[in-house]
């Protein structure tokens, strides 16, 4: 995918010498995020997008990785819970047709549902994650949010089986704290998006359920 090179060669993915890891699927829900605003009706396409608007995107979700690094201490890995800082942040670099006044919100962030769940078929398809719903079958209820520490994901969620397979297939080779609860995140939004986890959003709070 274009796109995805694009952002990996031009994104500055640190800040004041911390380096930050965006897992290769939060790119690509960028690329494909991107993509959607790019051809969508809603948008006017007289003036376009950007090639940059991407880049800006991958940037913001690494800027809130590192907020989060440096309020719990760990390692700085963009999960999930950032990708909501880039529908605000990329709202004055698109322009919309004059019927959508007053939605350019609401459109950018089905739109990038829409590459979520889009990435995570792409990306997770047929792979085995009963483990994973297993845990909220039981009951489990898991708190996560842009301040939540990867450390307090994986205590709450416990042990998960089948998380070996769920990070071999995001092709994770070294696994950290911060990219198992990256992994998990993104497997608990797909779920999410295929009506199989609830999910409520209260400021820089989310709680998956069943």
């Amino acid at each position: 995918m274009h796109e995805l090179d694009l952002i990996r060669q031009e994104a500055l993915l640190q800040w004041e010498g911390t380096p930050v890891v965006v897992p290769d699927h939060l790119l690509e829900v960028v690329a494909r995020w991107t993509r959607l605003v790019r051809e969508s009706p809603q948008v006017d396409q007289r003036s376009g997008v950007s090639a940059r608007f991407a880049v800006a995107a991958a940037e913001t979700i690494a800027a809130s990785a590192v907020r989060r690094a440096a309020v719990t201490g760990e390692q700085a890995v963009a999960r999930v819970c950032d990708l909501p800082a880039i529908v605000a942040s990329s709202r004055g670099k698109v322009e919309f047709e004059s019927a959508e006044e007053g939605r350019e919100l609401e459109v950018l962030d089905h739109l990038l549902r829409k590459a979520t769940a889009d990435t995570f078929r792409a990306t997770l398809a047929g792979l085995d994650l009963s483990g994973l719903q297993g845990r909220f079958d039981e009951g489990a209820v898991l708190e996560t949010g842009d301040l939540v520490p990867a450390a307090q994901v994986l205590a709450d969620l416990g042990t998960v089986p089948g998380l070996a397979q769920l990070l071999q297939r995001l092709g994770v080779e070294e696994e950290s704290p911060g990219l198992a609860a990256a992994a998990l995140e993104f497997a608990m939004e797909g779920l999410h998006l295929n009506r199989r986890l609830s999910k409520d959003s209260v400021g820089h709070r989310t709680v998956y359920g069943r």
